[in-house]
């Protein structure tokens, strides 16, 4: 009480002490002055400017020269044609899909200038960039190939209800998140092991040019703590160019004979075992397990195989046969295309068609069956069923321990990051 007295008394005085200040100020005499300025001239806009438009996608799988063109506002028979005819230019619209594409046109839809970047599918990328310019009524274009750019990026996640909800949170791309879990199925079963508040930290690869991502690259450290155990898992090169693999943090391996999934994201809607039929409507074994995905999501091998079989077969409508080593086989039907052919040896993650609802289907969904010896067996057990993998070579041991530390600390770094900026 004696303190807010004195504060409340100290306010007081304050207020008292400035009152005669302020009748002061008024009494000071005050004059207005009024003074020419000279203003600039606002520019006016140049009629003759030209009008440029910017637009930027990303080529699709079933894209044509004609609809790619369409969708980026180029409205110009003279390009489309050249684009077709011209060698260089027609590798815009050929090939892989996933290019991106930048044009300016005027506002009549003309192209003035297109550049495409991609990354091809080898060992040793090089960006290919293709550039197209107008020059006056003809059109110039080169094909340059460049070295990409590999930088080191970090995430961190905490699973509040699936893998793939919590790396979508942490900003994961998906092919990134897809090696994560393929390379721990062997050791954590993903749709029955998770548990709310498991966290992950990951270190992963980025090709870029010119700032511009192209592609994500390889996973390169994890460490995923799942019920409270520990999983790690390192990529590492022997010095001198040996081939690399997976380890954990041991040194132990991580290769596996058989993927866990033969889809890179999966939602198992139907399990191995007794079910209802859907399209029956009886009680009846279910020999494999569907994975519930969009119609055209790529299917995969999930191991080395030679393909024994590939088209219709009545309720399973189109359908892919493989043979394994060790009496194994697999089998993928539903599918909406099959890129595969009998007789072709396929390898591991190669992709053999896509998703689709043929034959016996209610949705678009794939049906994958896992049969060894002629018996069927559970699907979801097939990454743990065949380890695979060479163990790490007693004389790489000191470099490895030096590429493992040196991973461990980012993964500190991603976590800590991660926590600091949620702070």
């Amino acid at each position: 009480m004696a303190a807010l007295a004195a504060l409340l008394m100290g306010t007081a005085v304050t207020a008292f002490g400035t009152g005669p200040l302020d009748a002061a100020i008024d009494r000071l005499p005050s004059k207005q002055v009024t003074e020419a300025l000279t203003l600039a001239p606002t520019p006016k806009a140049d009629a003759d400017a030209p009008f440029v438009l910017y637009r930027t996608d990303i080529t699709r799988r079933d894209d044509t020269l004609a609809t790619l063109l369409q969708r980026l506002g180029v409205h110009d028979r003279a390009a489309e044609a050249f684009l077709r005819q011209d060698a260089r230019a027609s590798q815009l619209w050929r090939g892989q899909p996933g290019k991106r594409v930048s044009v300016e046109v005027n506002d009549e839809g003309q192209l003035l200038r297109l550049r495409a970047r991609w990354l091809p599918k080898s060992e040793a990328p090089q960006v290919e960039e293709l550039v197209v310019e107008r020059r006056g009524e003809r059109f110039d274009a080169r094909l340059d190939r460049v070295a990409p750019l590999t930088t080191v990026r970090l995430a961190s996640g905490v699973i509040r209800s699936s893998l793939f909800a919590a790396t979508d949170a942490a900003g994961l791309p998906d092919s990134v998140a897809s090696q994560l879990a393929d390379l721990l199925a062997g050791e954590i079963d993903f749709r029955r092991d998770l548990r709310v508040g498991d966290r992950f930290e990951v270190v992963y690869e980025a090709l870029e040019a010119d700032g511009e991502v192209l592609r994500w690259g390889r996973l390169l450290a994890a460490r995923f703590v799942n019920d409270g155990r520990e999983h790690g898992l390192v990529w590492f090169e022997p010095p001198g160019g040996g081939r690399g693999a997976y380890y954990n943090f041991r040194g132990e391996s991580l290769a596996r004979a058989f993927l866990a999934s033969p889809l890179a994201f999966t939602r198992v809607s139907s399990g191995y075992g007794m079910r209802f039929h859907p399209v029956y409507g009886d009680r009846r074994a279910h020999l494999g397990v569907d994975y519930a995905a969009p119609t055209g999501t790529p299917v995969r091998s999930v191991a080395d195989a030679v393909v024994t079989f590939a088209g219709w077969q009545r309720g399973y409508g189109n359908v892919v046969i493989l043979q394994h080593k060790g009496d194994r086989q697999t089998l993928y039907a539903h599918l909406s295309r099959i890129d595969v052919r009998k007789g072709q040896r396929v390898q591991q993650g190669q992709t053999l068609g896509a998703v689709g609802a043929t034959g016996t289907a209610t949705g678009p969904h794939l049906h994958f069956e896992y049969i060894v010896g002629g018996r069927h067996r559970d699907p979801l057990t097939i990454a743990r069923d065949n380890p695979g993998g060479e163990p790490l070579e007693a004389r790489w041991r000191p470099a490895f321990a030096q590429v493992a530390a040196a991973m461990q600390s980012q993964l500190d770094a991603a976590r800590w990051l991660v926590q600091a900026s949620a702070e």
